[in-house]
């Protein structure tokens, strides 16, 4: 494990290395030909995370929970989906299209209409969230359905196996590392959703809080906010491969 981790450490060490030069030098700055203090250097970030933590985690909380219930409803709709859609295939044609095409309108053009419909509070950031993390689980798990072995299939159907019997013991096990997939790209994500949500409209959370601090320039507080909003990410796709290995054992 620790070899695993060894090469991408070195690299994102190297990375933040030459990127603390560079600001504290002004070279960045200069470049780009902007104020030094718009170019935050990795030390001013971390500094930033330690003397905002309160009001970090505050709103961290806040950004987490609309990431938890959106991804989460989204997850229960998404296999139902898949599995109703994998059992009828008259349904799966007429509307599988359809679940494609929903992709082609952008979030943050919906992001605003769900505010102005539903308002302010938390309903509008969980229905963006939902819908980001909506097609990559219903996308896989069918995608998982359908790749099962047919001479699986065949042989449960000499055993006289029901259809709920074959999708139990052959259908749900082949699809559930893909299910798996299409959850982990999901909660990557999930947290663009939530933060799309609250540039919408909000009085709180990290994507609230980065608006205010690009208005104000709190340029290195900005940056303590997607670092926040990275680990938030990072962790959650780590849980769901640790739940994937204890759960997918034969995979």
């Amino acid at each position: 494990m620790s070899r695993r981790w060894l090469l991408p450490a070195l690299v994102l060490a190297t990375m933040v290395g030459a990127w603390q030069v560079a600001a504290s030098s002004g070279a960045i700055a200069a470049t780009l030909r902007l104020e030094d203090f718009l170019v935050p250097a990795p030390s001013e970030i971390a500094a930033s995370l330690w003397e905002n933590r309160s009001l970090l985690a505050d709103n961290a909380w806040v950004t987490l929970q609309e990431v938890l219930l959106g991804f989460g409803f989204a997850l229960v709709v998404g296999l139902g989906a898949a599995v109703v859609l994998h059992l009828s295939e008259t349904l799966r044609r007429a509307t599988y299209p359809l679940i494609v095409a929903s992709q082609t309108v952008p979030i943050i053009v919906i992001a605003p209409i769900l505010v102005v419909w539903f308002g302010y509070g938390i309903g509008p950031k969980l229905a963006i969230v939902a819908l980001i993390c909506f097609f990559p689980i219903v996308v896989n798990t069918l995608d998982g359905l359908r790749s099962v072995d047919p001479d699986a299939t065949k042989m449960m159907r000499t055993l006289d196996a029901s259809r709920w019997q074959t999708f139990r013991r052959v259908e749900a096990p082949t699809a559930l590392p893909y299910a798996f997939s299409g959850a982990k790209i999901a909660v990557a994500v999930a947290v663009i959703g939530a933060v799309f949500g609250e540039w919408a409209g909000s009085d709180s959370g990290l994507g609230h809080l980065m608006l205010l601090d690009n208005a104000q320039l709190e340029t290195a507080r900005l940056f303590a906010s997607v670092v926040v909003l990275s680990a938030i990410a990072i962790a959650l796709f780590g849980l769901l491969a640790l739940a994937e290995r204890r759960i997918v054992t034969w995979r």
